[in-house]
């Protein structure tokens, strides 16, 4: 019980840090200057602490896998924005809109396709500059990260190297790209130019006229690892379309995601002389999160709580609509990657794939309904914060969040009930 309630404190803190500033006297501390990740480090270690959990089970529970997969892609993610390899290629595809509409369709579409490769965190981490970029030449900077934040989540659902939660469901699937651009790649797009319709219904005034693209030219920074950052992302297309040909050609012989991820990252680590800074410059703090929430997350597991509530209510949680439902709405108390820990052991064992591919849509998308929905949401506003000092409010989010969300979520529903 005690770790239920260090989880509801953990996520009453990240929410009331979002919307309000509240000073707690007992620690001379103001609660909107910690950073999401001291709030969950404290959560995990406040589990230990009271014996929750044991240091070993605490150990076990982490998910090196996923660890290890986010760490490599915010290598490659690092190795991009340093290079200015990614702004140059940005300015290439900006520098054919005609006017500020095309600017806001570019961007969804760019940022969300490149989420399915690069993983939607990684694509908050460096969409931020260009986003803050476009705004300082002429354009609105609220819609804009409203933009990039519903494209990299509807975006990354297409891929199971995506999002974490998708790498987790995938390690499930024998042919995770074939299944998830099988069912999920239609209504993506669909979904993206959506949300593209429903930022344009909201910010009508703010898309009305021309813009100078030439502004926007970048030009590369660091040649060298550009081209080095250029090597590692062609290694990562061409080994996943190996492992797509592979997994139609001969099922039974594996690539497994993560030695992708790996052999991916070997230009940057083994060939770069900027190697060490690049991995200083890795997004940690996201890193220490991860961990202290799967902690946090098995010591509510042990509990056994979640599975009776599953047990002694009469949902069957097996059904699409119900996954649909409980993945987005739990994915705001307890963000959808600790739901898909909790939720995937209990509906993995019924062999469908389209359950199991209805709980990577039902888990991704909530991070459209709310501001904590998604990691990459944080990152994305918090990074705008730190380097223009303008953000987006939680209800701010919430107002075009919540009518998306549907939309979103009955789209997908449609495709995977009748396809």
């Amino acid at each position: 019980m005690i770790s239920l309630i260090i989880l509801i404190i953990v996520f009453v803190f990240i929410a009331v840090r979002e919307i309000t500033t509240v000073r707690l006297k007992i620690f001379e501390i103001t609660l909107s200057k910690l950073k999401i990740w001291e709030i969950m480090l404290l959560g995990s270690i406040g589990v230990i602490i009271t014996q929750q959990i044991s240091i070993k089970d605490a150990i076990y529970s982490i998910n090196l896998e996923v660890i290890l997969f986010l760490f490599c892609m915010f290598v490659i993610g690092v190795a991009l924005e340093e290079s200015g390899y990614l702004e140059y290629i940005s300015f290439h595809l900006f520098k054919k809109a005609r006017n500020k509409n095309d600017i806001l369709l570019i961007l969804i579409f760019v940022m969300g396709l490149l989420s399915a490769l690069l993983m939607n965190d990684t694509i908050a981490i460096i969409g931020t500059p260009i986003v803050i970029h476009l705004a300082r030449n002429g354009l609105n900077i609220k819609p804009l990260l409203l933009a990039l934040a519903f494209s990299v989540t509807i975006g990354s659902l297409t891929s199971p190297i995506g999002n974490p939660q998708n790498f987790l469901i995938a390690t499930q699937l024998e042919n995770p790209f074939i299944n998830f651009f099988k069912y999920l790649l239609v209504p993506t797009l669909i979904n993206l130019f959506i949300s593209y319709l429903i930022i344009k219904y909201f910010f009508k005034k703010d898309f009305i006229g021309t813009i100078d693209t030439k502004k926007l030219e970048e030009s590369i920074r660091d040649y060298k690892l550009a081209h080095i950052a250029k090597l590692s992302i062609i290694l990562l297309i061409v080994l996943i379309i190996f492992k797509v040909i592979l997994g139609i050609v001969k099922p039974s012989l594996n690539l497994p995601l993560i030695s992708i991820i790996i052999v991916s990252t070997i230009p940057v680590l083994f060939f770069s002389e900027r190697r060490f800074e690049i991995v200083k410059k890795v997004d940690w703090h996201t890193l220490i999160f991860f961990v202290s929430m799967f902690i946090l997350m098995q010591s509510v597991w042990n509990t056994g709580i979640f599975q009776s509530l599953i047990k002694e209510s009469n949902i069957n949680i097996y059904s699409i609509p119900s996954i649909f439902i409980i993945s987005v709405i739990l994915s705001q108390f307890i963000s959808n990657v600790p739901l898909v820990i909790l939720y995937l052991p209990l509906i993995a064992d019924i062999g469908s794939i389209k359950e199991i591919i209805s709980l990577a849509a039902g888990s991704t998308i909530a991070g459209n309904l709310l501001i904590l929905g998604a990691a990459s949401n944080v990152i994305i506003i918090h990074n705008a914060e730190k380097r223009s000092g303008i953000g987006i409010g939680f209800f701010e989010f919430a107002k075009i969040g919540i009518p998306l969300t549907i939309v979103n979520v009955l789209i997908y529903f449609i495709f995977l009930k009748l396809f």
